[in-house]
């Protein structure tokens, strides 16, 4: 994979393993499911309102510009991959 530089913006979002029983997984997978949408979806909507329930503002200024960051990787990519 190549590098890059220090200055450049990241060209993806980075995984962010976490540890769940596999039982858990499977369960919640098909609740997304259910639900039209995914696991990360889901995830970052939680996140979200989890920041702007009870984050700072720094917390909250984090999460605007996460949201920034998000939107022009959309839009270079073509914006959101279509559900489902």
């Amino acid at each position: 994979m190549a590098e890059q530089s220090a200055g450049a913006p990241k060209r993806h979002t980075p995984a962010r393993p976490i540890r769940v029983p596999e039982p858990l997984w499977k369960a919640y997978g098909r609740v997304c499911e259910q639900l039209d949408t995914d696991r990360t979806n889901d995830l970052m909507g939680h996140m979200k309102a989890r920041v702007l329930e009870h984050g700072t503002d720094e917390d909250k200024a984090d999460l605007a510009r996460a949201e920034q960051e998000l939107s022009e990787r959309r839009a270079r990519k073509g914006g959101r991959p279509a559900q489902g």
